[in-house]
């Protein structure tokens, strides 16, 4: 186990995050970061102030001492190339190097987009689409399949400096849209295309969005945002006061003008191009220069999304009395064995992988009812490669391991996320994963599989063991009155 730690100085702020890495695998635990003013002092003057570099030098200071007491190994420092509009900018970079030891690296365009796209194609389980970045200075369109970037274009405009010529946001979207429509990345008409959004400026909007539409999570990462959506946010800000803005809870925006021209800038963009909806992505820099130089060497191949965000969740909440992985392995046997019952389709084949190797997520909060406790910790924990639906879906899921834990109220929460089939479905996968979990009870991995025959109104599961399996096939058969309650047969393990 390793400690890594990264400093971003962009526009807006100097953050740092330090983090635990095992292989290929990442927990972040500390994150800290100052805002600054940084980009407009630099896009106005083109050079930094004694009192901005004295500010960002007292920070970085204080920075150096959290990581030299976390015991960290590596420190990548890094900035976007906006720095170079300051004409002072490498005596700078030289001053904090002697003051601190931290050694800047500036970021070309080509660089930045490097480190996004890796980011973004660990954050959202699409292997072909295009991500549009919405930056400060310049705003990035970038065309990709199967991990490999196709076609890119760096757009000369962003939150800071978009409405230079044009102050009308109307006006200034059709400005955009022009360039936009110009960029040379090409779109075959019978082409479908998945569209990702990053950056503050989306980030923000899918904020908004949420609120607009009353959605019932809080969750940023691949929040789908229709073209429609996009204007009607858009509209929206347009027609609000920068002081009603800055009173918009949840939005980490300094200066409610840069909002304002962000969401200018995307609505000129989904205008240009062929977006009939785009999935925000929280992809960053940082997670893309963590990647790119220390996650990627440990030569691990991400084929699964959503698997290596499980055994990345795994990795830092296991112990010596973990069964997580038995848990999985008997639920997904058990689904199949039992789909004659079910009769569920594969699309909650995720949820239930997320639901069984999370099973007793909600341990943190009380260890004897981890059940009740485990929905929002499956909802809420960054499980990547999966869609919001299948988040909640997976938490009730685990929720009905007790089936009197379930509760109608909670569930017409979600009502605009989920469908009645859902309902039917969570019942019987939870059975399913308390059945996984009690052939697990003594914690030795007894019961390696499962054969299921049905005969009337009653089922046989056959277990094949290694040892004695008789305590688990006790806790097993606990289940046999919610399993008949559910699934409507009797049920006999043998």
């Amino acid at each position: 186990m390793e400690k890594i730690a990264i400093i971003e100085l962009n526009e807006s702020v100097l953050k740092l995050s330090i983090f635990k890495v095992s292989g290929s695998k990442y927990n972040l635990a500390l994150s800290q970061s100052q805002n600054l003013s940084l980009g407009e002092e630099v896009y106005r003057d083109e050079l930094l102030s004694p009192q901005m570099k004295n500010k960002i030098l007292s920070v970085l200071k204080i920075y150096r001492k959290m990581i030299e007491k976390f015991g960290v190994e590596k420190i990548f420092a890094v900035s976007s190339n906006f720095m170079t509009r300051a004409r002072n900018y490498r005596g700078f970079i030289d001053e904090i190097y002697n003051n601190t030891g931290i050694n800047f690296t500036l970021l070309s365009d080509e660089d930045y987009i490097k480190y996004l796209f890796y980011s973004v194609v660990n954050s959202i389980d699409n292997a072909k689409g295009v991500f549009v970045y919405v930056g400060a200075f310049s705003s990035y369109v970038v065309k990709y399949n199967r991990r490999t970037i196709l076609e890119s274009a760096t757009l000369p405009f962003g939150t800071f400096n978009a409405n230079e010529t044009e102050k009308n946001l109307d006006k200034l979207t059709l400005v955009i849209k022009k360039k936009a429509a110009s960029c040379g990345i090409a779109f075959e008409e019978e082409e479908s295309v998945k569209f990702v959004g990053l950056g503050n400026a989306f980030l923000a909007m899918g904020k908004i969005a949420k609120k607009l539409e009353r959605y019932p999570l809080d969750i940023d990462n691949n929040y789908q945002i229709t073209k429609a959506t996009i204007d009607k946010t858009y509209e929206f800000i347009k027609g609000l006061e920068l002081d009603k803005i800055r009173k918009i809870k949840g939005v980490n925006y300094d200066n409610a003008d840069k909002i304002a021209v962000g969401f200018a800038v995307i609505k000129g963009i989904s205008d240009a191009l062929p977006i009939a909806e785009i999935d925000v992505s929280t992809a960053s820099v940082m997670n893309g220069v963590l990647g790119v130089n220390v996650i990627s060497l440990a030569q691990e191949r991400f084929n699964d999304l959503l698997t290596n965000s499980l055994e990345n969740y795994y990795e830092f909440s296991k112990d010596e009395f973990s069964i997580n992985q038995s848990v999985y392995n008997l639920s997904i046997i058990l689904f199949k064995q039992l789909k004659v019952m079910h009769k569920l389709p594969r699309f909650y084949v995720k949820p239930l992988r997320i639901a069984s190797y999370m099973f007793d997520s909600g341990k943190c909060i009380n260890p004897e009812e981890y059940s009740k406790h485990g929905f929002e910790k499956i909802v809420y924990s960054d499980i990547k490669g999966v869609s919001h639906r299948e988040l909640v879906i997976a938490g009730f899921i685990c929720v009905c391991q007790n089936l009197d834990n379930f509760s109608l109220n909670e569930w017409i929460k979600y009502k605009d996320i989920i469908t009645e089939e859902d309902l039917d479905a969570v019942r019987k996968l939870g059975i399913i994963v308390k059945l996984a979990v009690n052939l697990n009870a003594s914690r030795n991995d007894v019961i390696k599989d499962v054969v299921c025959d049905i005969l009337g109104d009653s089922i046989i599961m056959k277990t094949i063991v290694e040892g004695d399996a008789s305590y688990e096939i006790a806790e097993g058969m606990t289940v046999a009155n919610d399993y008949k309650k559910v699934y409507k047969k009797s049920l006999q393990i043998i």
